[in-house]
């Protein structure tokens, strides 16, 4: 009858015992990803959260922004959304609007009245309003995707540092066998399970630095084509209201 002995290195955990068999440069490499890892998952906490968070003050201030009669009364009111992209757009082309109205984009206890008997505004002056948002966009966009080249930095390169780690433990462990000058398996094994575990961790890494990659792009991207569109959609609501007619 025969019997099962387990293997020492699969009795005592197939990692546990491929990290113990890992050279140096090996242990060097996985204490590098590990530390990459960190910080991935810490990008992709903090811009889940600032993503749900700015949804849903976009959809309260879409909401009062549609709901006003004036569209300079969020401005006037002095209503902030911090957490909203398109507020911030908004307060951009407010701005630059108060300030070719009235010569002054500080609301006041007057800055109603003022607005009231400002005359309209020229094609030249609101084509800059239409710009200071187009820059707000820009700045926004830029905002959100900021640190993300970690994440694809993880995901491109996670991989190739693995696999570096285990070229590296292979190559050690056939040179230390031939300079014994004998091979066997249980003389190879140690060496070959100690570089394989580099590659295991640039992986571990790197696929859910992918799919976290490829779930906030395309999430922001969204969110960059919904302020292109508000900033529109304000644009030619403020020309409707504060635009001169052409004679």
């Amino acid at each position: 009858m025969l019997s099962f002995v387990p293997l020492p290195f699969l009795a005592s955990g197939g990692v546990t015992y491929a990290f113990q068999n890992a050279d140096f440069a090996g242990k060097v490499i996985i204490f590098i990803l590990l530390t990459v890892s960190v910080f991935t998952w810490s990008v992709l906490w903090t811009k889940v959260n600032l993503i749900r968070q700015a949804k849903k003050e976009n959809l309260f201030f879409l909401k009062r922004y549609r709901n006003d009669r004036s569209s300079l009364d969020l401005y006037t009111e002095k209503k902030h959304y911090p957490s909203s992209p398109l507020s911030f757009v908004y307060q951009a082309g407010a701005r630059e609007l108060s300030f070719h109205l009235l010569g002054s984009s500080t609301v006041d206890e007057t800055f109603r009245a003022r607005l009231e008997d400002a005359d309209k505004v020229d094609s030249v002056s609101m084509a800059s309003v239409r710009s200071a948002m187009e820059r707000a966009v820009g700045e926004q966009a830029l905002a959100m995707e900021s640190q993300l080249i970690l994440l694809s930095t993880a995901a491109s390169g996670g991989p190739f540092l693995g696999l570096l780690g285990t070229v590296w433990g292979v190559m050690e462990a056939f040179s230390g066998i031939a300079l014994a000058g004998q091979a066997s398996l249980s003389a190879l094994a140690p060496g070959v399970s100690g570089a394989l575990i580099t590659t295991v961790t640039g992986l571990v890494v790197a696929i859910p630095a992918m799919f976290g990659y490829n779930f906030l792009i395309t999430t922001i991207r969204a969110m960059i084509v919904e302020m292109e569109n508000f900033s529109a959609e304000c644009g030619a609501d403020f020309e409707h209201r504060y635009l001169k007619s052409r004679s």
